[in-house]
């Protein structure tokens, strides 16, 4: 593989890397290494090393991910579609496991299209908390919801917003904060040569005040005792050790969380205890990471946002849906309850708000907590996002094909399917929750021995 790197940048990674500059670029004669990392919303590694079709072996930094074969095609298979992994470059994988996300937190991914990352922080929330997933691009933000839709995560907010606009509406509100900055690409060379031409337009001299302005809005929507994860894909000093430097002096109720060197990863220049990954060193591409606390003893300076939420009462529309019998039968094969406050209906869609979503946070939305479905002139169809955060187990009326059932496949390309009678006896008229291997798909209709698609249009097989 013969990529042609810019004199400039090698100059820069020969003074960066001294003694290893020959070592980093004999990499580059190498195949970038390719990863998935498996949702464990809906299974443990454990399940999917004895369920996976493809040969591979674990990912060091990250404990759901796995390298796979160059020849594999991950993203034709059905447990893509039923979103029991992600396609991700193996170093990326980092950011998302090095921020201490727990259960019931408040997060937020600033720059998070398409979605990579935001994954699994919202998978680590295990349906508690909130996720906000922002990204200033429309176009790449309507990826970061498809993606998030298809893992399956419901306590999300996805908008399209300035950091600045952000930081206003929310004030001190996340206990985290992940900051995957836009940057000069250069640890990305040999896996996409085209940034090379990006980086001859704009380099790091051009990023830097740009990732300065944005992790100074993130600082300020930081709680006292939050932890702030910035990252970026680039080997450049300036865009890295100098940030960081940069953000702490501005911010002195910052300090910089020690984060341990291991399975190839190594510390920062000046040995500041930041991680750089580095092609040589480790299977995957170039990244830099750097953890970042808020002091708690900076509580009375900064006021924290309440927490509680102010949803208010239920829309006047769901007394009228839940009187239509459409409705009433679905939600009586749902196994899991849905609280009335927490649903609102808007140009006839119905989605089930987070706990502590707010009516008045007032943003560019792509989607407020899970799309439950549409309310069709007093029918009630559930959407895909629902059937992508259900257990198959879930719905009363349930049917699964195997992974070589050619009826799958089918199904996945949006054509009519046929129960066989052994499955007609159990799947009864209605909708019904179709599944592969005992993991969702996405609804059907069955109007008895036939199964009428519902599979949203959208994410069809091609």
């Amino acid at each position: 593989m013969q990529i042609n790197l810019p004199d400039k940048f090698l100059e820069a990674m020969k003074a960066l890397l001294g003694n290893e500059y020959d070592a980093w670029l004999a990499s580059y004669q190498s195949a970038p290494r390719q990863g998935l990392r498996i949702n464990r919303t809906k299974l443990e590694p454990k399940e999917w090393e004895r369920i996976s079709p493809f040969e591979g072996k674990p990912v060091p930094w990250c404990p759901n991910g796995y390298y796979y074969p160059e020849s594999v095609r991950a993203a034709k298979h059905p447990y893509y579609y039923a979103g029991l992994y992600y396609i991700q470059e193996p170093s990326a994988m980092a950011p998302a496991r090095f921020l201490p996300v727990e259960p019931g937190d408040t997060v937020l991914d600033l720059c998070a299209a398409p979605g990579g990352k935001s994954t699994e922080l919202g998978a680590r929330l295990w349906g508690e908390g909130l996720l906000v997933a922002n990204d200033i691009s429309n176009s790449r933000a309507r990826a970061l919801l498809k993606n998030l839709e298809l893992f399956g995560i419901p306590n999300i907010c996805v908008t399209s917003e300035a950091p600045q606009k952000l930081a206003d509406t929310f004030g001190v509100f996340f206990d985290k904060i992940l900051v995957d900055a836009p940057c000069s690409g250069e640890g990305m060379f040999r896996k996409d040569p085209e940034l090379i031409k990006s980086w001859q337009e704009r380099g790091p001299e051009y990023y830097a005040p740009l990732q300065k302005d944005i992790l100074s809005q993130a600082v300020r929507m930081l709680k006292p005792g939050g932890y702030l994860l910035y990252s970026t894909c680039t080997f450049a000093k300036a865009e890295d050790e100098d940030v960081v430097d940069w953000i702490l002096t501005e911010n002195p109720e910052l300090e910089l969380v020690p984060l341990s060197c291991q399975d190839g990863i190594c510390g920062g220049v000046d040995g500041k205890p930041v991680l750089r990954m580095f092609p040589h060193r480790l299977e995957g591409e170039g990244h830099f990471l750097a953890l970042f606390c808020r002091r708690a003893s900076d509580l009375e300076k900064a006021p924290v946002s309440a927490a509680g939420s102010s949803l208010g009462k239920p829309d006047s529309a769901i007394a009228g849906m839940e009187a239509e019998s459409d409705f009433l039968e679905w939600e009586a094969g749902l196994k899991r309850g849905l609280e009335r406050s927490r649903i609102r209906i808007k140009d006839n869609m119905v989605y089930y708000l987070p706990e502590l979503f707010r009516t008045e946070w007032n943003l560019r939305y792509l989607r407020t907590g899970l799309l439950l479905g549409e309310w069709k002139k007093k029918r009630f169809e559930p959407s895909q996002a629902l059937a992508m955060a259900l257990q198959l187990h879930e719905f009363a009326n349930r049917v699964s094909f195997s992974c070589g059932d050619e009826r799958t496949l089918r199904y996945l390309k949006g054509e009519t399917v046929s129960l066989t009678e052994e499955e007609n006896g159990v799947v009864k008229k209605g909708w019904c929750l179709v599944g592969v291997d005992g993991f969702p798909l996405g609804w059907a209709k069955c109007t008895g021995d036939t199964l009428k698609n519902k599979y949203y249009p959208g994410w069809r097989w091609q």
